[in-house]
């Protein structure tokens, strides 16, 4: 995918009754971002509704996937000596270091895509067009085997359908599935430096020590920031998944609901399962 060039016809899905849009501007601990991301499936998944959200985290924190041996591969006394967040994610993969950063949720039902790899690579294709339009040389990873848990963290190395800046992997994603409804979400890295998490390593052997996004810029030779790539995430997203879509300025309620989960994605042991 290149700057400027044509919506490929891989990249479009079946028109949509209804999305709900929230650029959320209040940046959250991982904790809370978790929770409120596993509210939304709740609501796919019990009512049918279809969720993109597009925010940032506070403090910087370092998340696992679901099943990633943290105490094993991670210095827990090095994290803690530094003050640093962590959380565990709901959905499987590795490690991120989310910092200057947008990351996306898209809650639905699985329908509106097909299956989980369709869903992959709709929504890359999304958050790619995107970036081309913001004046990026935008690339998909072509297909690959799903590295192991053991492969290093989720920046080290591209998976198929992922999304490529200049051959560098700047888009993590991870899934999960919960009855008919899917939850999707990632970091977008604006210009982030995932060497932290080599830092942290009990014995780094993964040579993770340059900034994948090495330091994103419009077309105007600007950084990326948050609030402009959420924008034409969002104009893009409208576009190519039809439906009514209604911005959310009032996310009371689902706030309300991800305090169920607030417990579990505080927990030290939920965090530090595995």
């Amino acid at each position: 995918m290149r700057s400027g060039a044509a919506p490929q016809s891989s990249c479009t899905t079946s028109p949509q009754p209804r999305w709900n849009l929230w650029i959320d501007e209040t940046p959250q601990p991982g904790w809370i971002n978790m929770a409120v991301d596993m509210a939304l499936l709740d609501r796919a998944a019990g009512s049918g509704e279809s969720w993109l959200r597009l925010y940032t985290w506070r403090p910087h924190c370092l998340s696992f996937g679901r099943h990633e041996p943290a105490t094993k591969r991670y210095d827990l006394a090095r994290i803690r000596a530094l003050g640093l967040d962590t959380v565990r994610r709901p959905t499987g993969g590795r490690a991120v270091w989310h910092a200057r950063e947008l990351t996306y949720a898209v809650a639905a039902p699985a329908s509106r895509f097909g299956s989980l790899a369709t869903a992959y690579t709709h929504i890359h294709c999304v958050l790619g067009e995107a970036l081309s339009e913001l004046g990026l040389e935008v690339t998909l990873a072509p297909r690959a085997p799903t590295p192991g848990l053991g492969s290093g963290p989720c920046f080290a190395r591209p998976v198929g359908g992922e999304v490529l800046v200049r051959g560098r992997k700047v888009i993590g994603s991870a899934q999960m599935r919960r009855g008919d409804a899917l939850l999707q979400h990632g970091s977008i890295l604006l210009h982030d430096n995932q060497s932290m998490i080599s830092q942290l390593e009990q014995h780094s052997s993964f040579g993770l020590t340059a900034d994948p996004a090495a330091g994103l810029t419009d077309r105007h030779g600007d950084q990326l920031q948050p609030s402009a790539v959420a924008t034409a995430v969002a104009r893009i997203a409208a576009d190519r998944w039809q439906g009514d879509w209604e911005q959310v300025t009032n996310p009371g309620a689902v706030l309300q609901e991800a305090a169920t989960h607030f417990p579990w994605f505080a927990s030290y042991t939920w965090t530090w399962a595995r």
